[in-house]
C-alpha cells in the first residue's frame, strides 16, 4: 500500500472507522450498565509507548527501543520512520511520547519525547520534526529539540514524560525526577517539573519564572516525582497530570503556574523500604493533589474522552495503569474527582498510552514485549 503525507481530514467518522480498524481479536465487557467492546487493531509491537493518528487514519507509533513506525490505515503494513535522533534506550528510558501537531495538515509537524544521551548520562528531551512520507518511505526532517533536561545522569528511572499541545499554542512537557528525589525541589534543575515552551522552543513571556530570577524560565510547576500522563481538559483548556508515587501516593494534579506539588517533602505514599516520606501528607507552601491512590496502581497515560462511541463516558477522565494493568475511569466535576470505576483489570497487560481516536473510540496501547494497540467502543 502506498503511503503519502495526508493534508486533509477524512470526512465522516464511519468511513474513517472502517479504514482504521483491522480487528484480529474482540471481546465484550460490562461496567455498570455500560457494555463495551475491546478490539485489537495493531499487534506485534515491541514495547509501544506513545502513538497518535495522522489525518488519513494512519498511526504513528513509538517503540521504546528507538523505532518510530508508520502503520497504514488498514493496519496491514508498517514502515520504520527514518531520522529519529539518537535515543538512550535503557531502563525506563527510550523513545517515549508522540503527538501529531494540531496543525499537522498544513505543516506536517509531529512532537515527541525521548531519553537524550549526553554528558553525564541521559535526560528527557522534547523535540519537533516534519514528517515526510513519499514513495513508500517515511522520514523525519528539520528535527529541533524544544526542551532538554539541563542535568543528565546515568540512572535509568523516572524520565516522565509527556508532551501536550495547549489551546494557546504552547507546549507542556513533563519530566521525572530521574530517581533523585531532591532534584524536584531545586528551581535550577529541570528534574521533577512541568515545563512550558512555545512551539519553537522559546520561553513564553507569561511563564511564572520567565525572567529567570527565581527558577529556570521554562519551568511551569515543580515538586513532581514522575509524571507519565498528561491531558488538557476540553471544557476548560486546563492541564491535568498523573504521576507515580513511591509505595502508594500516585496522584493526579492540575499544575498551576509557579506552584510546588511537594515531592519529596510531602506525599501520600511511603518509601519502598516502608519508611515515611518527608514531613507527611501536607505542609505550608505545597499543593494538594486532586486525587491519589494508595496502594499504587502505577499510572501512565491519561485522556479525557471526547468521542461518541460510548456516550455515557463522554467527558470522563481515563488513566491507564502499568502495575495493576487496568484503565481507571474517573468522573470529574469542577476540578475534582467524584467517582472511580476500574475497567479491564489484568486482561490486556500494562496500559501505557490512551488516545481519543478519530472514529470516536478510546484507544490504548500495552507496554509489553508483544505489545498492541486496541480500541474501545460501544457494544450492543
Amino acid at each position: 500500500m502506498s503511503l503519502r503525507l495526508a493534508t486533509t481530514v477524512l470526512a465522516g467518522s464511519a468511513v474513517l472507522a472502517a479504514a482504521c480498524v483491522n480487528v484480529s481479536a474482540q471481546s465484550v465487557h460490562t461496567a455498570g450498565d455500560v457494555r463495551f467492546s475491546v478490539e485489537q487493531v495493531v499487534g506485534d509491537l515491541s514495547y509501544p509507548w506513545g502513538f497518535d493518528f495522522l489525518p488519513d487514519g494512519s498511526l504513528l507509533v513509538n517503540e521504546v527501543d528507538g523505532r518510530m513506525l508508520l502503520v497504514s490505515p488498514d493496519g496491514d503494513s508498517r514502515i520504520e520512520v527514518a531520522g529519529v535522533p539518537e535515543v538512550r534506550a535503557s531502563g525506563q528510558g527510550g523513545l517515549l511520547d508522540l503527538v501529531v501537531a494540531p496543525d499537522y495538515g498544513e505543516t506536517g509537524t509531529v512532537y515527541f519525547t525521548y531519553s537524550e544521551p549526553g554528558q553525564g548520562g541521559a535526560g528527557t528531551a522534547a523535540a519537533r520534526a516534519r514528517l515526510v512520507v513519499a514513495d513508500g518511505a517515511a522520514r523525519l526532517e528539520d528535527v529541533k529539540v524544544l526542551a532538554s533536561m539541563n542535568r543528565k545522569t546515568s540512572g535509568g528511572r523516572h524520565f516522565g514524560s509527556r508532551i501536550v499541545p495547549a489551546p494557546d499554542g504552547t507546549l507542556f512537557v513533563t519530566l521525572g525526577d530521574r530517581g533523585e528525589e531532591d532534584r524536584a525541589q531545586d528551581p535550577q534543575d529541570h528534574a521533577g517539573s512541568v515545563l512550558r515552551v512555545a512551539a519553537d522552543g522559546s520561553i513564553p513571556s507569561d511563564n511564572p519564572f520567565a525572567d529567570g530570577a527565581q527558577a529556570l524560565p521554562e519551568i511551569w510547576s515543580t515538586g513532581h516525582r514522575n509524571i507519565q500522563g498528561a491531558a488538557i481538559e476540553p471544557e476548560t483548556g486546563v492541564l491535568w497530570t498523573v504521576e507515580h508515587g513511591a509505595r502508594g501516593g500516585d496522584e493526579i494534579n492540575i499544575p498551576q503556574a509557579g506552584k510546588n506539588y511537594g515531592w519529596p517533602v510531602i506525599s501520600y505514599g511511603r518509601h519502598y523500604s516502608g519508611l515515611s516520606i518527608g514531613v507527611g501528607t501536607e505542609a505550608e507552601g505545597y499543593e494538594q493533589p486532586v486525587h491519589y491512590w494508595d496502594p499504587s496502581i502505577a499510572p501512565s497515560g491519561m485522556a479525557f474522552f471526547t468521542g461518541d462511541a460510548v456516550p455515557q463516558w463522554r467527558g470522563d477522565l481515563f488513566v491507564g495503569a502499568l502495575k495493576d494493568q487496568l484503565i481507571s475511569r474517573l468522573e470529574v466535576a469542577d476540578g475534582k474527582v467524584v467517582s472511580e470505576e476500574r475497567l479491564i483489570a489484568g486482561e490486556y497487560g500494562r496500559i501505557r498510552t490512551l488516545r481519543n481516536g478519530p472514529d470516536g473510540a478510546l484507544w490504548f496501547s500495552t507496554d509489553e514485549g508483544e505489545g498492541a494497540i486496541y480500541r474501545i467502543s460501544g457494544a450492543p
